[in-house]
């Protein structure tokens, strides 16, 4: 009767207390890493819930302070671990706070709503300390003050832009110039190239004896330039007509070279208007005025007997003449566009060039 008698009280009692054993009760605590700061350095307190997973927790917000004196700078995320099978929950606030005023600060529990029921923490304290300047023990009345702001040291690389500033700014000087310049001579930038039709080598020589009749060399007391004037211009057609080098043989070997090709007759006269040129230029000789009018007359004659027939169908052959070109109204415009530009440019590489040398030697 007595066995039986406790073994009921032993189910009894399972019972009762069944629920109690199940539901299991929360844990709120709070840490901080450094008990001690100087003003303005930073700590962290950590504020921890365990619960039943099933159950929601409310950690408080500081908008700006903890404690009078304790200012609240940051609140991290909170970090949730799930214990046993996901049956609780382990919740993790991180509040960071820093001071201003040295002192020791009393931090009050902190309160942790789960499911709308308050739990609290232990209560913290943190010692505050002011940062004194260090005092030599042995020369107690030497105070010496905060030292001025260095200089930071010379480094090439702070000086890249500067310099690649710098070696730009020579180039675009010069072109500046050079397109004002051009633009103030109203000369064009670029020369256009035309292509006209090249003159026969008679008419070339023909004109050059025009020249050298209309300037009356030999009236001016000068037959050497005369007579040398008039043979180069006689030279010149002989190679550019019969196809050999005049220019750089005698008189007789140029007779004797036209004697092979040309008859006698158109040849003759041309012998005597070197003859005579060779002693102007060699034995100095003077030669009367009717003398050099008539070798003048000679080398026209020699030029039309033995000039090249013109065939009207053949094409004439090209030749590149350079040509300047007028300036239009567009290009001028395009040029004063461009120098405005580099005018900026050069503006903006001298005031950054002064500013990087007045940072740095201020």
């Amino acid at each position: 009767m007595k066995r039986k008698s406790i073994l009921f009280l032993v189910l009894l009692l399972s019972i009762i207390g069944g629920p109690r054993a199940v539901a299991q009760s929360v844990i709120v605590d709070a840490t901080i890493d450094s008990l001690q700061i100087y003003i303005g350095e930073q700590a962290k307190i950590k504020l921890q819930a365990t619960f039943d997973a099933d159950k929601h927790a409310v950690f408080p917000v500081y908008p700006d302070t903890l404690v009078r004196g304790v200012e609240v700078l940051d609140i991290a995320k909170p970090d949730t671990q799930l214990l046993n099978n996901g049956q609780r929950a382990v919740v993790t606030q991180t509040y960071t706070i820093t001071s201003f005023d040295s002192a020791l600060y009393y931090l009050p529990p902190m309160e942790v709503l789960v499911d709308n029921k308050p739990y609290y923490s232990k209560a913290l304290a943190l010692k505050v300390y002011s940062m004194d300047v260090p005092i030599d023990p042995e020369n107690p009345e030497q105070f010496f003050g905060p030292k001025t702001i260095m200089k930071a040291p010379f480094a090439w690389e702070d000086w890249y832009v500067a310099i690649t500033a710098a070696l730009l700014f020579t180039p675009f000087l010069l072109l500046l110039i050079f397109l004002t310049k051009r633009i103030r001579d109203n000369k064009p930038i670029i020369r256009k190239v035309k292509v006209e039709p090249k003159l026969p080598a008679h008419q070339v020589a023909m004109k050059e004896i025009e020249r050298i009749k209309a300037e009356k060399i030999w009236q001016k007391g000068q037959p050497k330039e005369y007579y040398t004037e008039l043979t180069n211009a006689l030279r010149t057609y002989i190679k550019e007509r019969f196809g050999f080098n005049a220019l750089e043989m005698t008189s007789s070997e140029i007779i004797s070279k036209l004697m092979e090709i040309k008859d006698k007759e158109a040849i003759a006269d041309l012998r005597a208007l070197f003859q005579t040129a060779d002693l102007v230029k060699f034995a100095k000789h003077n030669p009367m005025m009717n003398e050099n009018d008539a070798n003048l007359i000679n080398a026209i004659d020699f030029i039309n007997e033995t000039k090249e027939k013109e065939d009207e169908n053949a094409k004439p052959q090209p030749t590149e003449i350079t040509v300047v070109e007028k300036r239009s109204l567009r290009t001028k415009l395009l040029l004063g566009a461009g120098i405005l530009v580099l005018v900026m440019i050069l503006v903006g590489s001298i005031i950054y060039i002064a500013s990087e040398l007045y940072n740095y030697f201020a």
